[in-house]
């Protein structure tokens, strides 16, 4: 049935197909009873499938990676849909609309997305009182869904000065989120990536790591990286995770490269720049979460991202290291049921 819906919605432009398909599913939620009929649907529950992880009680382990839902609109639809943990964000201090449109491309033959979004998002204040309404609304239900809190530099705050931008989003955002992932692995900001470099990152993250140990109950503080960094750049990065007590990793962010596509080189050169996600970053993903494994030898946990289509996906980066996953680009290719028949392959 979703193959036949998303041949129409392909016809469409993607990003907003994206907001008509979100805005349609959180109308639909909002009838009490039609929701019960999408979480019975779309949910896969099962004990066996719980794992604890940073502290946090993770009711499955299959997670929706951070760009989807921006700016926390969308938690309780994507809580019927059987996400154990959803990722809200890139947020920045400001508000900011990010790239010009057009800006969220599909390559359907790659089963891949290209994104130059640039985070774009409402700020930090206004996702905060969000997140905040919703978790009121969560007080009494139990398995709650684990929000993770992506935190990134507006595009006008110079890498000098990013080490407040994340400070701020920190300190807003810590009483409405479960853990938090640092992103300087986005493409899509002039500059952002220079931060994976040890100096840099060592600067925002022992700050937001001093900040955090200091409060009455700190939470799990993670990293996100790229899938294009060397041996070399992966070391420092494990070498400045032990020593500033990181939590985890999450890997790994888009790739810049366009490397064994069958997407013409005249269809990619009209997209133009981004980061590219789906099917052909599975392998470097993979590669990229079994190296970090065996180096941080099962200290830091790794919640694996890339390529993710399928149990076996799934179960690859698993196999490589990872304890937890996250999809993102195949929620668009495989529909709603993707958390469901992930979850379904794990038992």
């Amino acid at each position: 049935m979703y193959k036949i819906i998303r041949s129409i919605l392909f016809r469409f432009n993607t990003e907003a197909v994206h907001h008509f398909s979100m805005g349609s599913l959180s109308f639909a939620c909002k009838i009490g009873w039609v929701k019960k009929i999408i979480s019975n649907k779309f949910s896969f529950n099962h004990p066996s499938l719980s794992k604890e992880v940073f502290g946090l009680q993770f009711k499955n382990p299959v997670g929706l990676g951070a760009g989807f839902d921006k700016n926390a609109l969308y938690l309780n639809e994507l809580e019927a849909l059987g996400f154990g943990f959803v990722e809200i964000g890139t947020v920045t201090p400001l508000p900011q609309a990010g790239n010009d449109k057009p800006r969220l491309f599909r390559l359907p033959k790659d089963k891949a997305l290209i994104n130059r979004m640039g985070f774009n998002n409402d700020g930090v204040e206004m996702i905060a009182k969000r997140l905040l309404a919703w978790k009121k609304q969560q007080q009494t239900v139990k398995n709650k869904l684990i929000v993770g809190g992506n935190i990134g530099k507006n595009k006008v705050t110079s890498n000098e000065d990013a080490w407040k931008d994340y400070e701020i989003c920190f300190n807003t955002l810590f009483d409405v989120v479960d853990y938090f992932v640092v992103n300087v692995s986005s493409p899509n900001t002039p500059g952002l990536r220079e931060l994976q470099e040890k100096d840099a990152l060592r600067k925002i993250l022992a700050n937001l790591q001093s900040i955090n140990q200091a409060k009455e109950n700190p939470k799990p503080l993670l990293l996100k990286i790229a899938p294009d960094l060397t041996n070399t750049q992966l070391d420092d990065i494990v070498s400045l995770a032990f020593e500033v007590k990181l939590d985890g990793l999450v890997a790994t962010n888009t790739t810049i490269t366009r490397n064994n596509l069958v997407a013409s080189f005249a269809e990619l050169d009209k997209i133009g720049m981004g980061g590219l996600s789906g099917k052909p970053v599975r392998k470097r993903s993979t590669e990229v979460v079994a190296y970090l494994s065996k180096q941080l030898k099962g200290q830091i946990p790794i919640i694996a991202s890339g390529g993710i289509f399928t149990g076996d996906d799934a179960k690859e980066k698993l196999d490589a290291g990872a304890i937890l996953i996250q999809v993102w680009t195949s929620f668009v290719y495989e529909g709603p049921a993707i958390a469901k028949n992930i979850c379904k392959d794990f038992i």
